[in-house]
């Protein structure tokens, strides 16, 4: 049974692996600007929500994803191929792992929607597959950032969602890592609310100067999608 995202859009196909399709992969991919990216991967794709969306994206590029669970690529592979995509370009590996798997420079664009918590941070699930994908037990923002930056090529571009209260610490690991913050844009559930998501690109090799952009606002006071919200999801006026 798969799940459309909008009608006649990308579906998803959404099982007790991993979670369920939620709000942060639509919105970085969203964010994201593909380009004329030839290449890009997906760094722990999970069940696929960001592999597909970007595949959907950008149609005329080679979109891989890699997943260290492998239960969860398998999903992946199911939704790339109802999508029209070939699931032959998922691979179940560990990301620590790569330069073993992958070529330095090999992508023009990589993504991720990682864990956002640190490992014994309190925020975990008894679950060991939801905990895998929920905290930083095998992929920390320093495996992550560190991978990204060997994957990406010269010029090529990094995006990522992450929690807020992480800001720093992430800015700070992707410059370690020759990634430059370019773009920078907070998510609210409410225009009167703190941010709960935060959407970041980095350049690999590129010169200082980040721009940051408006908030992306979710929800109308009285709860109604806000026009941004729509246009994302293809609703209201904009299906």
């Amino acid at each position: 049974m798969f799940d459309e995202l909008w009608p006649g859009g990308p579906k998803f196909h959404q099982t007790e692996f991993g979670f369920k399709l939620g709000t942060d992969s639509v919105l970085l991919s969203s964010f994201t600007n593909p380009g004329r990216a030839k290449r890009i991967l997906d760094l722990g794709c999970g069940a696929g929500v960001l592999t597909v969306l970007t595949a959907y994206k950008a149609p005329k590029a080679q979109v891989q994803g890699i997943e260290i669970q492998p239960e969860s690529a398998e999903v992946c592979r199911q939704n790339m191929a109802a999508n029209g995509f070939d699931p032959e370009r998922i691979l179940i590996g560990d990301l620590r792992e790569h330069r073993r798997l992958f070529d330095a420079g090999s992508f023009d664009l990589v993504v991720s929607n990682p864990p956002y918590f640190a490992s014994a941070s309190g925020f975990s699930a008894p679950d060991e597959k939801r905990a895998t994908a929920r905290d930083e037990r095998t992929c920390t923002m320093d495996d992550l950032c560190k991978a990204a930056s060997y994957l990406v090529k010269w010029g090529g571009s990094f995006t990522v969602v992450h929690r807020p209260e992480r800001l720093s610490e992430l800015l700070c690991t992707l410059t370690k890592y020759g990634l430059e913050p370019k773009r920078l844009r907070m998510v609210s559930h409410k225009a009167a609310t703190a941010p709960n998501l935060i959407l970041v690109e980095a350049r690999r090799g590129g010169k200082p100067g980040l721009a940051i952009e408006p908030p992306l606002i979710l929800a109308n006071d009285d709860g109604s999608d806000t026009i941004e919200i729509q246009k994302i999801y293809h609703r209201g006026d904009y299906i």
